[in-house]
């Protein structure tokens, strides 16, 4: 572990916890993650490489505490969660290739789009609606997409999986939110497989990090179950804002320059 300062790895400890608490809920987590782990000095590329290990922590108990209470059937959704996988490996091993600056331009863009779409849309609740494509065809096409995304770029990965199962599998929102930390799991996993192989994670920050954000999830799912849509809504609209908010803030964000911001 690199010489990090006592009170810096409680900054991270607490920002896992609460990202945990937050992502169980609404997605976001990395927001407070990938920040602190700058502060306290890490590398970019450990950073996100770092970051994979905490977050699958969180996505897995998450998505325990949904399973256990039957929101989500994981070998039913194995499949699409493996497809999670496949993307987030080749997302992480192209991440080089790919054109950065175009993702972070329209980042803050469709961040704030599905903030609207999630304030303004009537009757989102928790019950199920008509679904507008087959699982088969959501799993193959959707979810290596979004996982390819979460590889390469990641901030907003769990806002782009809601709004997928919400508004063409048929979702309610509680139910979407807890298939929604299934196929976070697997993307963080195919991506956390690549970076590895890079020699690109801190392996006891991660961990560390990984338990506290282990329990800050099993709090918000928990919470999110409790309350159901009533608190999931607003909080994924806040998360979606901020991201936005915080990828605009940067002067280097493409988009700023490109306006002339």
């Amino acid at each position: 572990m690199p010489d990090i300062a006592l009170h810096l790895l409680l900054l991270l400890c607490a920002a896992a916890f609460f990202a945990g608490f937050v992502d169980a809920i609404a997605g976001g987590g990395g927001l407070i993650t990938v920040p602190a782990m700058l502060i306290a000095g890490i590398p970019p590329l450990q950073t996100l490489g770092t970051n994979k290990v905490q977050s699958i922590f969180g996505a897995a108990s998450a998505t325990i505490a949904y399973a256990r209470k039957g929101h989500v059937q994981l070998q039913e959704q194995l499949p699409m969660a493996l497809m999670a996988v496949m993307g987030g490996a080749i997302g992480a091993a192209l991440a080089t290739i790919v054109p950065g600056e175009l993702l972070q331009a329209i980042m803050p863009v469709l961040l704030l789009a599905i903030a609207i779409f999630f304030a303004v849309k009537p009757n989102l609740n928790d019950l199920d609606k008509h679904r507008l494509i087959t699982p088969f065809a959501f799993g193959l096409t959707l979810v290596p997409a979004i996982g390819f995304y979460d590889g390469v770029f990641g901030p907003g990965t769990g806002s782009f999986f809601m709004l997928g199962f919400v508004t063409l599998a048929g979702f309610g929102v509680l139910k979407a939110t807890a298939h929604t930390k299934l196929l976070n799991f697997g993307s963080n996993l195919g991506a956390l497989i690549v970076f590895a192989s890079f020699g690109a994670i801190l392996w006891k920050i991660g961990l560390l990090m990984g338990v506290c954000q282990f329990l800050g999830a099993q709090l918000g799912s928990r919470l999110a179950m409790r309350i159901g849509a009533k608190l999931i809504k607003p909080l994924l609209v806040i998360v979606c804002v901020a991201l936005a908010i915080k990828l605009l803030a940067n002067p280097a964000n493409p988009l700023r320059v490109w306006l002339g911001i």
